[in-house]
């Protein structure tokens, strides 16, 4: 029995530290493997390029086998055979080939989309977290500061050393700061619960109360050269404008005679007539206007692709300069609330009796605020870092 129990114990410890995962790269490879809308998207893509290389093989024989009763009866029956394979124009089916091929490569790109998409959203969800693991770490200790006023208020005011009013005020303190940190842990288990969702219902208790150091690239040109290149759609957008010039080509082949060959035969009463057939398919209205269209296809979608190029290095441009303001703001407030942190000496001056509990507390909670400030900047820089490398 205890050797069974043994047994449990381990696998929740062993389950526990698999999912105790306190690095965010760390909880983002452990959700790409077990969610599972990637799963199901990779499933997709690949029923999808199965797909991509259906339609573009010769087209299926033709075989015809003709039993005819000859009327009067003295001449006989007629039997034909005929075996015949339609050809297009050769070209064609390189390009087809080579359309397909290019269709796969997008099923790809929409795959690592979606897959970024959804593991920025899991990225987000852990920077909250970190915030919401700070704040509640600080709020902790805020609460154990107001629990000792709070007892000696109490203490004042049992033996009449202060009056009802200062002893309300150190047990509204105590009250707010309770709430405080009951909204914070709801708001904490709310986001746990949205990490175990990506996760594929599996659970990931995740800890982090403290922001890395960032790492934000200096030159900005030479890291969007490598942005634009991990860009899905940009990707996207460069091989459909390839399969519209493709397909102009492969219109253009299609126009062109298709050839038909094949043998036939044909059988009455002693005589027997066999050889080839060649036959020849002139595509006059069929394919109207498709190399046309194509053509101007290509030229637009040149066009949005030159657009999207546009729009994304503004963006990041944007993101960049902004992501390198919240970082010197972040180090400004850190160094300048460690300088002028007056928090021990309010609290010797409240225990001198030299300022009232209601200055303390407002004097305290300008600092407390300050506190709460710094991580927020932080908390929205790492959330603009992440749009910034969303496709790295």
């Amino acid at each position: 029995m205890k050797k069974i129990i043994f047994i449990v114990l381990s696998t929740i410890v062993l389950n526990t530290t698999l999912f105790s995962q306190n690095s965010i790269d760390n909880v983002l490879n452990v959700i790409e493997k077990n969610n599972t809308t990637l799963s199901a998207l990779r499933k997709s893509a690949d029923a999808d390029k199965i797909g991509n290389k259906t339609g573009i093989y010769l087209q299926n024989p033709e075989v015809e086998f003709n039993y005819l009763w000859g009327n009067p009866s003295v001449i006989g029956d007629r039997t034909d055979v005929s075996i015949k394979q339609t050809f297009d124009f050769p070209t064609a089916y390189a390009y087809k080939n080579q359309i397909s091929n290019l269709k796969n490569e997008q099923v790809e790109f929409e795959y690592q989309k979606q897959r970024k998409t959804l593991l920025k959203q899991a990225r987000l969800v852990c920077i909250d977290l970190v915030y919401t693991n700070a704040l509640k770490s600080e709020l902790s200790k805020r609460l154990v500061h107001a629990q000792s006023i709070a007892k000696s208020y109490k203490t004042k005011y049992d033996i009449g050393e202060t009056n009802i009013l200062e002893y309300n005020k150190s047990q509204l303190n105590l009250l707010n700061i309770n709430k405080e940190l009951e909204s914070i842990e709801i708001e904490r288990i709310a986001l746990l619960s949205e990490l175990t969702r990506l996760n594929g219902g599996q659970l990931i208790n995740f800890t982090d109360s403290v922001f890395q150091e960032p790492i934000i690239p200096a030159d900005f040109e030479k890291w969007y050269v490598l942005a634009e290149q991990s860009n899905p759609i940009l990707s996207w957008l460069k091989q459909e404008i390839e399969i519209s010039q493709k397909q102009t080509k492969l219109n253009f082949s299609m126009s062109l005679p298709k050839l038909q060959t094949g043998y036939m035969s044909e059988n009455v009463i002693g005589q027997q007539f066999q050889g080839i057939t060649i036959g020849l398919t002139i595509p006059l209205w069929e394919n109207k206007n498709k190399v046309n269209y194509e053509k101007a296809n290509t030229i637009a979608l040149e066009s949005i692709a030159t657009d999207n190029k546009i729009q994304f290095y503004t963006q990041l441009k944007a993101l960049h300069e902004k992501v390198f303001g919240l970082q010197k703001n972040v180090s400004d407030y850190r160094s300048n609330l460690v300088l002028f942190d007056n928090s021990e000496l309010l609290k010797k001056a409240l225990d001198k009796g030299e300022m009232s509990l209601i200055n303390y507390l407002i004097e305290l909670s300008i600092y407390y605020e300050s506190v709460n400030t710094l991580l927020e900047l932080e908390r929205e820089m790492h959330k603009t870092l992440t749009e910034l490398n969303q496709y790295l």
